[in-house]
């Protein structure tokens, strides 16, 4: 478990990078609501999708 705080910051800086990619796509404030909630969950969707993809 020593390199559990790389692991923390690499999740981090995608969330910040998907965070200003949605925001800055957003045209309404509704949009940019939905842009942080897909930021923050971004990473347990591409999981899920590699896993189907292997019929895991």
């Amino acid at each position: 478990m020593k390199h559990k705080a790389e692991s923390g910051a690499l999740y981090s800086l995608g969330v910040i990078g998907a965070l200003i990619y949605y925001l800055e796509h957003a045209t309404t404030f509704v949009i940019g609501i939905v842009g942080i909630i897909k930021a923050i969950f971004w990473p347990a969707v591409i999981v899920y999708k590699v896993l189907d993809l292997l019929h895991l």
